[in-house]
């Protein structure tokens, strides 16, 4: 019953977004929180400053600001793969067909 509502409200919210227009700005908005929220993590678990993450990477503070920067969408995946490995990690980008 509870995944049946909350399918429904999915289904209802995505419409809703598509009419207005907003749908593809509001998932890249929580595209990057997540994406924003997990780089800070891992660099909290490494004990990694911005200012040590810039110097690895060979570019400014503010720009690793702007990578962390939950609000700001224009990241590149250059720029995205490059911290991450910076970092230890991997990027995963999945294209999911919709059913």
């Amino acid at each position: 019953m509870k995944d049946d509502k909350l399918k429904r409200f999915e289904t209802k919210s995505t419409e809703y977004l598509r009419e207005e227009g907003v749908y593809g700005d509001v998932e890249a908005n929580a595209m990057k929180h997540v994406i924003a929220a997990a780089l800070a993590q891992r660099m909290e678990r490494l004990d990694l400053t911005v200012s040590e993450l810039a110097k690895s990477l060979g570019t400014s503070r503010a720009a690793v600001n702007r990578v962390l920067d939950p609000l700001n969408t224009s990241l590149t995946l250059t720029t995205l793969t490059r911290t991450a490995a910076a970092l230890g990690c991997k990027v995963k980008v999945e294209i999911i067909v919709p059913r």
